[in-house]
């Protein structure tokens, strides 16, 4: 018997079960794996006797904590999908002032710029809190990671979106 443990924010521990619980059925029905969860302290316990399908699930959840959505985060039971997070305050230190600026300019205006990276990597992105989410195919991941990283680190948008349509082709 294999056991986890994972802390999601407390706000996103009823999008994890679902109304009635669907949700939290669902993934423990597809994973094998029995969820429990500590709705005051944010604190989700998973056991089964795979490591993998424990491992799959985990990733379900630290994706719902960080944003998605339950069919969002199901998409991780697939073979070919994996989930990054990437930590905003890596680049803006301690700055309040720099972390809302370099947030701004993933999200963009009117979410533009993370649209435009969506589509041009074929991944989903979540801004959530202080973290920046991305599922999709492992290659579709690196290239939307390293987009957004390279617009942390100050690029230009137009640059970053010629760098991915180049590659796309």
């Amino acid at each position: 018997m294999y056991q986890e443990f994972i802390k999601i924010p407390k706000e996103r521990i009823a999008v994890l079960i679902g109304t009635k619980g669907k949700d939290k059925r669902f993934l423990e029905k597809h994973t094998q794996t029995k969820i429990q969860v500590d709705s005051k302290e944010g604190t989700v316990t998973l056991s089964g006797e795979d490591s993998f399908q424990l491992f799959l699930a985990k990733n379900v959840i630290k994706a719902v904590g960080r944003g998605f959505s339950p069919n969002a985060s199901l998409e991780l039971l697939g073979d070919d999908k994996i989930l990054e997070v990437i930590n905003i305050q890596e680049f803006s230190g301690k700055s309040k002032d720099k972390f809302i600026r370099l947030k701004s300019r993933i999200i963009g205006s009117e979410g533009k710029a993370r649209k435009t990276i969506q589509l041009l990597t074929n991944t989903n992105i979540m801004i959530y809190g202080k973290t920046i989410g991305i599922i999709g195919e492992a290659e579709s991941v690196i290239k939307a990671k390293k987009s957004i990283e390279t617009l942390l680190l100050g690029s230009k948008h137009g640059t970053v979106y010629s760098k991915l349509e180049r590659s796309k082709k």
